[in-house]
């Protein structure tokens, strides 16, 4: 048994990225791992999510001392996305005979680009409630963890990207932290159901997971250090490009296509950080201006 020094450094990197965002886990190990290593579909999504389940309890017991986790609400999320993502490591192990796999994470990727574009524009709209004063609703709670748990189990991603979207648009009232916490409790059984699953009828690697682990575990807690001092939606901007050019790289986009797609989501970025920037200076201005 021997570490792969080159994975260890891709997965600190990756992991650094992870810390200080909050997202991007699957997201980016799994593509990593297919793109530049060369590893099977269905080994990189084993192996991550047997990673992740060594790595979110740690997330989420902070959140729980904090008390920043609506637990009824992560309860149903789990009803629905613990079943699902056991589920999901069938239909992953069905497309592996194929390049479905691979597609299937392709889309979730897209998905994911979106859903934060999504959060972005919505961030300035977050609520002030306290997380155990949320009305509960069972059912699209439910549902959203049941969707949420099968691309989870197919593609490993999603336990982040796309179910804190799709709670921000649920829950509207929930804070960021509120939201992350939340989303971080859910996501251990969700993810170690996923893992069991992947365990008992995926394609885990022994090696491949210490790997991960070596380099992600030190790179999440620098990531975690100095993501106070990082402009945020800055690093979020960053990380939904790379993500974009993962998934058009998965979905066998032309090289062409990808630069094209790249640069403009590059000036889209940029613009909307100046507009935005404008318009919190506009802000504060209006605020300081003296009353009579």
């Amino acid at each position: 048994m021997s570490a792969d020094w080159a994975l260890i450094g891709g997965s600190f990197l990756v992991a650094i990225v992870v810390g200080m965002t909050g997202m991007g886990g699957g997201a980016l190990m799994t593509p990593m791992m297919m793109l530049f290593f060369n590893v099977p579909p269905l080994a990189a999504v084993s192996s991550d999510l047997v990673a992740s389940a060594v790595m979110k309890p740690v997330g989420s017991v902070v959140h729980l001392r904090r008390g920043t986790v609506n637990l009824p609400l992560a309860g149903w999320l789990c009803v629905g996305s613990v079943p699902a993502a056991f589920c999901g490591v069938f239909l992953a192990r069905a497309f592996a005979v194929t390049d479905a796999v691979k597609y299937a994470l392709g889309v979730a990727l897209l998905l994911a680009v979106a859903g934060m574009a999504i959060k972005s524009w919505l961030g300035g709209r977050g609520g002030t409630s306290n997380a155990h004063e949320i009305v509960v609703r069972p059912i699209p709670t439910l549902l959203v963890g049941t969707v949420g748990g099968l691309v989870v189990g197919v593609s490993s991603v999603g336990s982040g990207s796309l179910i804190v979207v799709a709670l921000l648009v649920l829950y509207p009232a929930l804070k960021a932290n509120q939201l992350v916490g939340t989303d971080l409790v859910q996501a251990v059984p969700l993810v170690a159901a996923a893992a069991l699953g992947h365990l008992l009828y995926g394609d885990f690697q022994l090696d491949l997971t210490l790997s991960l682990l070596i380099g992600s575990i030190p790179g999440v807690y620098l990531g975690a250090r100095i993501s106070s001092r990082a402009p945020g939606g800055l690093i979020r901007a960053v990380l939904a490009i790379v993500l974009l050019a993962s998934a058009l790289k998965l979905l066998d986009a032309s090289n062409t296509l990808t630069v094209w797609a790249l640069v403009a989501a590059t000036v889209v970025t940029i613009v909307g950080w100046r507009v935005r920037a404008a318009a919190q200076g506009s802000s504060e201005s209006t605020d300081l201006a003296p009353t009579r």
